[in-house]
């Protein structure tokens, strides 16, 4: 798909763009407070002009989306792009390997494909909608544990408050924090993890709507705190909560997070 092999162009523009600043002061200098409500650092802001710039000069969509920026018209036909260009700041700022470039394209409100790179290892995910999930190219799929107690997931709760996933922090065998929510949706869709839940009320559409893709084109599943299909506004300072499992754990976690 055009729309993947251009993600692929820019996302080494931008790998080339960050590599000397990752782990540096420079990286978390404060730049301004982002359309998102959170404070803006220089490698964000590095990343997102170079990313907005490519997009302006390929107009693949109508308007654009992005933490930062907000919202900007491109001049294209149709079509909504959604951006992170630093998924995991602080892990980039503090040399943690662990940070991602997220973008997703939508019509009509249904995001179409979606492209997540670990700007620290190139690893690369991407879906289209309706022909699977892709890492480096190779197809992907969920795992196939089927027990709590033998699973392993990323869980987070909300700031210093844990009540909510107290019970689910419990069962499960392994838990995980990674930072950076969109590779850890592509984690649970390669099947390194069994389930990302989130229950802070903070992603973002910018945050999420690639990594959804990934994981639901792997097989898995994605859903609110209740089970429900997951809505996110076009609007980067409304956030929400998920729960992205592979699928066979998905209404065990539910039932543990009332």
């Amino acid at each position: 798909m055009e729309f993947i092999r251009a993600c692929d162009d820019v996302a080494g523009v931008v790998r080339d763009a960050v590599a000397g600043m990752v782990g540096t002061p420079e990286a978390g200098e404060y730049v301004k407070m982002g359309a998102d409500g959170t404070p803006t650092k220089k490698i964000d802001q590095v990343a997102e002009d170079i990313i907005v710039d490519y997009f302006a000069r390929h107009p693949f969509c109508r308007r654009l989306i992005s933490e930062e920026l907000g919202c900007a018209e491109m001049g294209g036909e149709k079509g909504t792009i959604f951006l992170d260009p630093v998924d995991g700041t602080y892990n980039a700022v503090v040399g943690i390997p662990f940070y991602a470039l997220s973008i997703a394209y939508a019509k009509e409100g249904i995001v179409q494909a979606g492209y997540v790179q670990n700007l620290a290892t190139g690893e690369t995910f991407h879906a289209v909608r309706g022909r699977g999930a892709c890492l480096d190219g190779h197809p992907i799929r969920v795992s196939r544990v089927s027990l709590l107690e033998e699973s392993a997931m990323s869980v987070y709760g909300r700031k210093f408050d844990p009540t909510r996933v107290q019970m689910i922090g419990r069962k499960i065998r392994r838990w995980r924090l990674l930072g950076a929510s969109a590779l850890e949706l592509c984690y649970v869709g390669c099947g390194r993890i069994d389930g990302f839940v989130d229950v802070r009320g903070t992603l973002r559409v910018t945050d999420a709507a690639a990594g959804m893709l990934v994981c639901e084109e792997a097989g898995g599943t994605v859903s609110d705190l209740e089970g429900n299909a997951l809505i996110f506004p076009d609007e980067v300072s409304v956030g929400r909560s998920l729960v992205a499992t592979n699928g066979i754990l998905h209404n065990k976690v539910i039932e543990y997070l009332r």
